[in-house]
């Protein structure tokens, strides 16, 4: 099983940045995606960005891109989402997700984004507020 541990959640002003970073643990599979869905009041979870431990592919989500960035630490399983602009929109609980297998095979294949079942371990979930 792999557990996974999220930080760098808060509360911002519109326009500002913050960095959320997760660490996997645990037995990982040879190939996995590491990311980050999200979940705002009143809404449905969504993928925001992921990356494959395979090749480096990545996701965004059209919402986030050209604000947001993913990077990944092979060497220390760690997966860190860079998010500048921050809009209210971007409100929500941020919740860190490890894949094994198919979903980091997947990622460059699939331009619309995993369903959150090719996701084998969630985090606890980071709040990230944003104001205006």
């Amino acid at each position: 099983e792999v557990q996974l541990q999220a930080s760098g959640g808060g509360d911002v002003q519109a326009g500002e940045s913050l960095t959320l970073s997760c660490a996997a643990s645990g037995s990982t599979s040879d190939e996995y995606a590491l990311g980050w869905f999200r979940q705002a009041p009143g809404k449905e979870r969504r993928g925001v960005s992921y990356i494959s431990s395979r090749d480096g592919s990545t996701y965004y989500a059209d919402s986030v891109k050209g604000r947001f960035a993913i990077s990944f630490d092979a060497a220390k399983k760690t997966v860190s989402l860079q998010m500048n602009s921050l809009k209210p929109d971007d409100t929500a609980v941020y919740y860190c997700v490890y894949g094994a297998g198919l979903a980091a095979r997947l990622i460059s294949s699939v331009s619309q984004g995993l369903h959150e079942a090719y996701f084998d371990s969630w985090g606890q979930g980071t709040q990230v507020t944003v104001s205006s």
